[in-house]
């Protein structure tokens, strides 16, 4: 599987793939690899993509 945290952006939405009861949460920020998430479940995280890989999720409307 390929990294792509580089290309999330604020806005975007995502999922913790080892914390699914998370919920998916919406990026607030990325900078240098920290992206900081904000969960409903669980709050604002930061997340160091290079240990966890985040799985983007894509909203269709």
């Amino acid at each position: 599987m390929t990294d792509v945290s580089f290309l999330l952006t604020p806005g975007d939405f995502v999922r913790h793939p080892q914390q699914p009861d998370w919920g998916t949460g919406q990026v607030q920020s990325n900078i240098d690899g920290r992206v900081t998430v904000n969960f409903p479940d669980e709050g604002k995280v930061v997340i160091d993509s290079s240990r966890i890989e985040l799985i983007p999720v894509i909203h269709s409307e």
